[in-house]
């Protein structure tokens, strides 16, 4: 029996700019994003089967553990791609990363998946696990990569841009969780759509190593903020905080230790910047 243990980071936006719907439903975006020291752990273990089978368990309740799940979906392409027949594929997933709250926890987990079993198998080249990755969902080259990275397309196009640091809260509120479906849904109703440009001014800050704080920026944010006084809250307490993908996460690029907040928000601090992706827990 083969067994690793993974750990898979979350993701925030530093900007996300929505572009246009596309055919196929999704919208393209352009977005610089950012992995963060805050991980979900995936083990998996690989044994002889008759067939392929594949087993989930985890700590959340919050989660399903059958075909529903990103990391099922990813086993079950990964085995395909593979032309393999003969696995029993056994993942426990230790969830951190809040559900729901545009960090990217369910394609961290994918790509996670994807990677962890690539180690133990030692099939696929990176460019596979790329394509494989990008056949799943929006966010996962993202984890799969890691670092600071500009994201096109529906957000799998990426280029990896110059490391950036930084350390960082985030702040959620305990029971609200937004899909992007939502939130997507909501920009596309509006009929005022801001275009300012916040990621071709990042990129030009952070290629000349300059201060991005003045450039954060969300589309989605104001396409759910009237909607949910959770978001206005955090907003008042914290006014330079944004919301990352379609939220509910709001971030600062700040250490807080003195909460305004009641209990009703989860607040994570102490968090940085991260230069990679998903990779061998220590």
């Amino acid at each position: 029996m083969n067994t690793t243990k993974v750990k898979c980071p979350a993701k925030i936006n530093l900007t996300l700019e929505v572009l246009n719907k596309r055919d196929d439903g999704f919208h393209n975006i352009k977005s610089i994003m950012q992995t963060i020291s805050l991980y979900d752990y995936l083990t998996i273990k690989v044994e002889s089967a008759d067939k392929n089978l594949i087993e989930l368990s985890g700590t959340s309740s919050d989660i399903p553990y059958n075909e529903n799940n990103l990391v099922y979906k990813a086993i079950d392409l990964y085995l395909k791609e593979a032309k393999i027949n003969n696995l029993k594929i056994n993942v426990f997933i230790e969830k951190n990363i809040p559900i729901s709250a545009g960090l990217a926890g369910g394609s961290t987990d994918g790509a996670g998946v994807i990677w962890g079993l690539n180690y133990l198998l030692e099939i696929f080249d990176n460019s596979k696990l790329n394509e494989l990755c990008a056949q799943l969902g929006s966010d996962l080259n993202v984890c799969l990569n890691g670092g600071t990275i500009l994201a096109t397309s529906r957000g799998e196009v990426i280029k990896k841009l110059p490391d950036v640091d930084s350390i960082l809260t985030l702040i959620k509120p305990k029971k609200l969780g937004i899909s992007a479906k939502e939130a997507y849904t909501k920009y596309s109703q509006r009929e005022i759509k801001l275009q300012n440009g916040m990621t071709e001014k990042m990129l030009i800050a952070i290629l000349d190593n300059d201060d991005i704080r003045q450039y954060l920026y969300n589309d989605l944010e104001f396409a759910v903020f009237d909607d949910y006084k959770e978001l206005q809250v955090i907003k008042s307490a914290y006014p330079k905080s944004i919301m990352s993908g379609s939220g509910s996460t709001y971030f600062i690029l700040d250490n807080i230790e003195d909460f305004e907040l009641n209990n009703d928000y989860e607040i994570i601090n102490n968090l940085k910047f991260i230069s990679t992706g998903v990779d061998l827990a220590d």
